[in-house]
């Protein structure tokens, strides 16, 4: 992204805006098409802080409020109300999965996650798993589709208990490990790389 070309609107001037077009739920930011504004100085650090100015954002109603205005178009992020969209910068994902809890066991197990703003959803066909590795550490990157393309990374310790819910299933005649949710299988790792 090119360097940031702060403008006039602000946090508390978006926060209006978004109050009061909100509605109650999340707003349906994809049909809204204002003017782009420019950058706002508003950062989501990679373990799911929202700063503004460079200061954490200290009210969790905003922040939340913020996340449902949130929309990634290309490989950018912005903040939109039906009147101006405005920049911002994510380190990785917008989104963390603070938490999982499963239900069930098996092909019929189902993955509840919450994520750091309180999103709750199952995984499964609407909300797939994914899990790159690192290209230079070959570490596993897990994440989550939480709405429209918006994706949170799974924090370890859900990892974690996601590991001990996987399985062996052979995907395209090849043994995966990985892991049901909602009647859909996500493979994680070959099962020939486990050790």
């Amino acid at each position: 992204m090119p360097a940031q070309n702060i403008v006039k609107p602000t946090a508390d001037g978006l926060a209006a805006s978004a109050n009061a077009a909100g509605g109650g739920g999340i707003p349906p930011v994809e049909r809204w098409n204002p003017p782009f504004c420019g950058d706002l100085d508003i950062r989501i650090a990679r373990d799911g802080t929202w700063y503004y100015l460079g200061t954490p954002i200290g009210r969790p109603a905003l922040v939340r409020l913020f996340s449902g205005i949130l929309r990634k178009d290309g490989e950018e992020y912005f903040l939109v109300t039906p009147v101006e969209k405005v920049r911002i910068r994510v380190d990785d994902a917008p989104f963390v999965a603070v938490d999982v809890e499963a239900e069930g066991s098996g092909e019929n197990q189902r993955l509840h996650f919450t994520t750091q703003v309180g999103d709750r959803f199952t995984a499964g066909p609407d909300h797939p798993l994914r899990v790159p590795r690192d290209p230079e550490t070959g570490e596993p990157a897990p994440y989550v589709l939480v709405r429209r393309n918006l994706e949170a990374l799974i924090d370890r310790k859900s990892f974690y208990r996601l590991a001990e819910l996987g399985c062996h299933r052979p995907v395209d005649g090849e043994s995966w490990f990985g892991l049901w949710s909602d009647g859909r299988f996500f493979p994680v790792i070959p099962s020939a790389e486990l050790p």
